[in-house]
């Protein structure tokens, strides 16, 4: 089977049509037609060398929808078939015999499969290749494809941080920066019970704001002193440098800064921010595949949905760039 891919191969260079013939299937793996493909700004980040850790030629791509098109000898057949609708993430597969995963930490595995960072194997193609079956996961027929497939990375990564820090329904919480991640992470805490509040850099967003779930909206210039001391948890989930001291000074005590958005430099914040009020500062991942149907199940018990713009697979540089300059409203969806 030959599959027909959109690489760049070189940082920041044309996205050009690639293909190759996988290796035969083995016995924990599962082969995956794409039909659909979210970008994020890590796929941005994997084809410009941001990171300076990418493998060119590089087909990004790591949330990915599609149907099962062929099974490994030792695939649990109770749980997966051919031609059965299904998500990937950022993560196709781990170890599950070091500590991490033998404790449900998958996401910590030192030998975890990352999707992103396969080189010439990532989801930008017409087929995707999962190391273990564990990591292809069935999807609710109430999520269509299109809405499924940025919940495989932004949608878990945001879900896997309320559940990983024990948010409850009574806590006041805060979401930075309505996005690709944060518009979603608004869905989940409301759907979840908690006060939510979103903080963006602009009043531009109050109106989806209020419509992805948050009851109030704060402009962040003018009005993180106002709510010094509010709550209990902020989910930061941008990529810019923020005032963390801030920040930190609008938890309560014992309240938790979490950061999922991966900042352009490094975080500075004063000792005492942390010690007076006894405060965490603590970081997320996506989840393991136990997280991942939780969270499906959960965004199709309550309606979650990211907000989408589709491109044609063909247009990937379009998309790209969309997302590189940061005009997707509010995540850009490949379709195969």
């Amino acid at each position: 089977m030959t599959v027909r891919a959109y690489a760049v191969e070189r940082a920041g260079g044309p996205v050009q049509r690639y293909e190759y013939e996988p290796e035969p299937l083995g016995p924990l793996e599962v082969d995956i037609a794409v039909t659909h493909c979210g970008v994020c700004q890590t796929d941005v980040g994997a084809v410009d060398d941001a990171y300076g850790i990418s493998r060119f030629p590089v087909v990004a791509g790591h949330e990915a929808v599609g149907v099962v098109e062929a099974l490994g000898s030792a695939v649990d057949g109770t749980r997966l078939a051919v031609g059965r609708r299904v998500g990937v993430g950022a993560t196709a597969g781990a170890c599950f015999a070091c500590e991490w995963c033998l404790s449900g930490r998958q996401y910590l595995c030192p030998d975890k499969d990352d999707t992103v960072l396969r080189g010439d194997r990532g989801a930008f193609a017409t087929g995707l290749r999962a190391s273990d079956w564990r990591y292809v996961h069935p999807l609710p027929d109430a999520l269509a494809s299109e809405h499924a497939a940025p919940l495989m990375c932004a949608g878990i990564t945001v879900f896997s941080a309320i559940t990983r820090y024990g948010v409850r329904p009574t806590d006041r919480v805060a979401v930075v920066g309505v996005g690709g991640l944060g518009h979603l992470a608004l869905q989940f805490l409301a759907a979840w019970g908690c006060h939510v509040t979103a903080i963006s850099s602009t009043a531009a967003k109050a109106d989806d704001a209020r419509r992805f779930g948050a009851h109030e909206f704060v402009v962040a210039d003018d009005g993180l002193q106002r709510v010094s001391g509010s709550f209990d948890f902020i989910l930061s989930t941008v990529s810019a440098d923020l005032p963390w001291d801030a920040y930190l000074g609008a938890l309560r005590p014992h309240g938790t800064l979490c950061v999922v958005g991966v900042p352009h430099g490094a975080l500075g914040i004063h000792p005492l921010s942390l010690l007076l009020g006894e405060k965490r500062l603590v970081g997320g991942l996506v989840g393991s595949p136990l997280e991942t149907r939780q969270m499906l199940d959960f965004a199709a018990r309550h309606g979650i949905r990211p907000a989408v713009e589709t491109f044609p697979a063909a247009r990937l540089d379009r998309a790209l760039d969309h997302v590189r300059h940061g005009r997707a409203r509010y995540r850009a969806v490949l379709e195969f």
